[in-house]
């Protein structure tokens, strides 16, 4: 799978690049959040260049929370159970780097606690929402003959009902796995997957590629740090900020959109 639009690769870069490449102005086109409180103008960087590197791309791997969905999966499901507020503070000091990935998940998930009826009804009263332009996006991605996966710290059980709605299979979800009692209670979660800890986009990257040539081409495209920190195994990154932008990944990715739009 070469390279065939003159796009190479060459060393990986920490900002989200695994080539130098030239010839194509970044322009960002006025297309807005959905909250319309960005200037876009301002915000996107080379999204011709990231058209282009999509092109390319046979492997695209998203990130879902705040990126394939315009919500947090973890902060709502916390919410309906009644948990929120006290979630938040743990999220709060996760990302003050106090502790790590898989603690903060089995903190915040021994906290709320969810049954499987909590979250069949869940599911069934907070359905996910779907990013600007994301299943145009995908469609147009399938078109083109792309595979598709869905790389996430949140929950395989919420992440299901987005992949069928776009059409991706459900084998190319990684995401975390919860547990439960006979009874339907919570038991715990599955600290096995790589998404359940720090650096497991990477590595579900990486066990990705496995299944490939080697000379496939990898593009992640996500809101976060741990999306911006999947480069390598990926070749790129593409940084989203059409739900929440934050700023650390806005300044370090090369590349970077605030609508799908923008990539077709």
């Amino acid at each position: 799978m070469n390279s065939t639009i003159g796009l190479s690769v060459a060393r990986t870069t920490s900002n989200g690049c695994a080539s130098s490449l030239i010839g194509v102005a970044g322009t960002c086109h006025a297309v807005g959040m959905h909250n319309g409180s960005v200037d876009n103008q301002q915000k996107c960087r080379n999204v011709e260049l990231a058209a282009k590197i999509i092109e390319q791309t046979n492997i695209v791997c998203f990130d879902v929370d705040s990126t394939v969905i315009r919500e947090e999966g973890i902060d709502e499901l916390a919410d309906f159970c009644g948990k929120g507020s006290e979630v938040a503070r743990v999220t709060k000091d996760a990302m003050a780097g106090t502790m790590t990935f898989q603690d903060a998940l089995k903190m915040r998930l021994d906290i709320i606690q969810p049954s499987q009826k909590q979250i069949s009804d869940f599911l069934r009263e907070r359905p996910s929402t779907l990013s600007r332009n994301i299943k145009r996006f995908i469609q147009h991605l399938q078109s083109k003959g792309k595979e598709i996966y869905l790389i996430s710290g949140g929950f395989h059980s919420l992440i299901e009902p987005v992949a069928i709605d776009l059409g991706i299979s459900l084998k190319n979800i990684y995401a975390n796995k919860l547990m439960f009692f006979y009874n339907g209670d919570y038991a715990d979660f599955d600290a096995s997957q790589p998404t359940s800890r720090s650096g497991g986009k990477a590595e579900a990257i990486a066990n990705i590629r496995q299944m490939y040539p080697k000379d496939t081409l990898v593009t992640m495209i996500g809101d976060g740090a741990t999306d911006l920190e999947a480069v390598p195994p990926a070749n790129y990154f593409i940084g989203f900020g059409g739900n929440v932008l934050r700023p650390e990944v806005q300044k370090r990715a090369q590349y970077y959109i605030t609508d799908f739009e923008q990539l077709m």
